[in-house]
């Protein structure tokens, strides 16, 4: 691919600000929705052995609807989560995004449609289990093989994405010109490891829910020790596997001695002595949320190595420095984003220390949180439409 193609496609009016400061902004907000992503892969798949196990054993009765419950709730926020990352490589690989959207167009309706699919059948699935005990293990089964077929599909555009060397003849294999939109490449290996993630992230968070319900007295001992050694199990064994088949990319790729490939492996060594350890699980959590964000520095570097490579540096992108927007959007992010998702993780903390039904007008803290959260949305959006009304009468009177 020549160079002078990929600056081509570059959008003229350039970046609103630094283009490093949206490589952070990627890096960050996708470690973020492959959490989720991993979570809910994770507790699916462990529900839907749960809802094998739950007639027989009192345990898995208890566990499998809390595992049907935390996927669900992944799922939601991993779409939520899922459109930053998309939105900031867009700004600054955005040659690598509208390209892949044209060659495997197809792949992108059906990626929709099949998100749309899986996430409803997984509601149906959710109340068919709350109805009977062991119920909807079908559709359960179903809405788990959509939602990784809508990954699997993920995975194509983002491995189609780095390889700018092959979309001419994605675009005309032979010579003729393919505007089917039918493209598809998967990185077997690549693929593998991602989604080895989700035993190490389930057994983690296994950790943290026996951690955290060990203060109720409703749950027994012998419950909140089985979940506490399930984790144990599916952390060590998950990190194991996640491990080997790293180092296996790191070779294909040739990164393996790279220095940040190096602190992410030593990160996963950590990792895998608190999981074993097993002694503050919240701690080895933050551990966690590290190797995270190295995983995807170390996709952000092998896109970035190859782009330069071919002479697109995303460091050359003319910068237009917009800093009304830019300070619209970091006010949103940390202070409207900071406020809202301090209001919602405070009130489920006490929501799940709570034996009772759990009212929050009563909590001060809680009603302090949500009194903030709701002035703080209502000032957005009257400075938001505020704001776009005077730019859109000052460009048209």
């Amino acid at each position: 691919m020549d160079a002078s193609v990929l600056l081509a496609l570059r959008d003229p009016a350039g970046v609103p600000f630094y283009p490093v400061v949206f490589q952070a902004l990627y890096i960050l907000t996708w470690a973020l929705h492959a959490a989720f992503v991993l979570l809910s892969l994770g507790s699916m798949g462990l529900s839907l052995y749960g809802t094998l196990k739950q007639k027989d054993d009192p345990r898995w009765k208890i566990l499998t609807p809390h595992l049907i419950q935390t996927g669900k709730i992944s799922v939601s926020l991993l779409i939520v989560l899922g459109v930053a990352p998309l939105l900031f490589t867009q700004v600054i690989y955005d040659p690598n995004w509208y390209t892949t959207n044209a060659l495997s167009g197809m792949w992108v309706f059906i990626f929709i449609y099949a998100l749309i699919l899986g996430y409803m059948m997984y509601y149906w699935y959710y109340y068919a289990n709350k109805a009977k005990a062991g119920g909807g293990k079908l559709i359960g089964i179903i809405s788990f093989a959509v939602l990784v077929f809508a990954g699997i599909l993920m995975h194509n555009f983002a491995v189609t994405s780095i390889m700018p060397n092959e979309w001419m003849n994605m675009y005309a294999p032979n010579g003729v010109v393919d505007n089917s939109g039918w493209t598809f490449n998967v990185d077997l290996i690549r693929l593998l490891f991602m989604v080895s993630l989700a035993i190490p992230v389930v057994g983690i968070f296994l950790q943290n829910y026996s951690r955290f319900l060990s203060t109720r007295e409703d749950f027994s001992k012998d419950f909140i020790d089985y979940t506490a050694s399930l984790g144990t199990k599916l952390g060590t064994i998950g990190l194991l596997i996640s491990a080997v088949v790293f180092v296996a990319w790191m070779m294909q790729v040739g990164y393996l001695f790279h220095p940040v490939v190096i602190a992410t492996i030593v990160g996963v060594l950590i990792l895998l002595f608190m999981v074993m350890m097993n002694k503050n699980s919240y701690i080895t959590t933050g551990i966690l949320v590290v190797v995270a964000l190295f995983i995807s520095g170390v996709r952000e570097l092998i896109r970035f190595d190859l782009m330069t490579g071919l002479g697109y540096n995303i460091y050359d992108y003319p910068v237009n420095l917009e800093i009304p927007s830019i300070t619209m959007f970091l006010l949103t992010f940390l202070i409207m984003g900071g406020t809202g998702v301090a209001y919602i993780l405070t009130m489920s903390w006490k929501v799940g220390k709570s034996k009772e039904v759990f009212d929050g007008s009563q909590d001060k803290a809680v009603n302090k949180l949500g009194n903030y959260t709701l002035a703080i949305m209502v000032l957005w959006m009257a400075t938001f439409f505020g704001w776009g009304m005077t730019i859109l009468f000052k460009n048209i009177l």
